[in-house]
């Protein structure tokens, strides 16, 4: 049986394991953040919007609240299978600026994308560019999947 450790060492370790803990994935973490973040300001429009024009379901023929649906539900068709994709690769060690700069590069796919559903007036070439963007990482990302899954 081991002896048992004093509550200083516990203390200590509890330190360091919490530490790693929080560098953890550190590409992960930015990347579920900042997409998160987007992911809740297109909720928010929606909701905002549902309320102000008293839309209890559907888009009740309001072609901005259908606008406003579909980008809300692009990004919750894209963004998490990039993230499920990001974690795994960083778990494995793939090469961390180069996951970085796909993860970057789906971000700003993602934010083009929002603005377009979200901010009047925005060009529709927003719209084309971020899904340009999204597919070209999430590709990528596919990409090194694959590279891992074969060496």
């Amino acid at each position: 049986m081991a002896p048992l450790q004093s509550s200083s060492h516990a203390r200590g370790r509890a330190r360091r394991d919490t530490a790693m803990i929080e560098n953890a994935l550190p590409v992960t973490n930015l990347s579920v953040f900042a997409n998160g973040l987007i992911y809740l300001i297109l909720t928010w429009r929606v909701i905002r919007l549902r309320r102000r024009d008293g839309i209890v379901l559907g888009d009740d023929g309001n072609r901005i609240m259908t606008k406003r649906i579909r980008g809300h539900a692009n990004a919750a068709e894209q963004i998490p299978l990039a993230l499920i994709l990001i974690a795994l690769l960083e778990f494995q060690g793939i090469d961390t600026e180069l996951l970085a700069g796909l993860a970057m590069l789906f971000t700003l796919g993602r934010a083009l994308h929002a603005a377009y559903f979200t901010i009047h007036g925005t060009h529709w070439r927003f719209r084309m560019w971020g899904m340009a963007a999204t597919l070209a990482a999430q590709a990528g990302l596919l990409l090194l999947m694959a590279y891992t899954l074969l060496s």
